[in-house]
């Protein structure tokens, strides 16, 4: 049983909601710990690999601090982000294997008003580090701005 509903915390909609459950929240820290698992029917699932290619990490890293933005404005909708991007992405497997669970932790480490620098981490079953970035992001209040409208 999941702690949270994630389609109303994340602006992704199924089947693009990576993340299965928010496993701690710790404002006071700046950090959130959320759980995915990996099967067939998820997203990005590839039966030859038997999973999830590991540069999906980015994503379900990205996610989590999506979910931090969401209680960082007091569970309101925060304004949407943009991945700006990353730096250092390590990761020590191929992919993230079928009927496996795996953490998620994102330690926000720089913010001001629109750019914001995240410390990533993933976490095997065994909770050995198995990935880790940092990742940049922008929230700012006039996102739209950046877009430009199809006529």
């Amino acid at each position: 049983m999941t702690k949270y509903d994630l389609s109303k915390i994340l602006p992704h909609k199924p089947p693009m909601i990576l993340l299965d459950d928010i496993l701690d929240v710790n404002l006071e820290e700046n950090t959130l710990t959320a759980q995915f698992n990996i099967y067939p029917e998820k997203v990005f699932y590839d039966k030859a690999l038997g999973g999830i290619n590991s540069l999906v990490g980015i994503e379900f890293m990205a996610q989590a601090i999506g979910c931090y933005a969401y209680f960082a404005s007091r569970c309101e909708d925060p304004n949407p982000g943009l991945l700006l991007g990353t730096r250092l992405y390590n990761n020590l497997i191929d992919c993230f294997k079928n009927e496996e669970s795996y953490t998620v932790k994102v330690h926000k480490v720089f913010g001001d008003d629109e750019i914001v620098v995240f410390d990533c981490l993933i976490y095997d079953n065994n909770s050995e580090e198995i990935a880790s970035a940092t990742i940049n992001a922008y929230q700012g209040k006039n996102i739209e701005e950046l877009f430009i409208e199809q006529q």
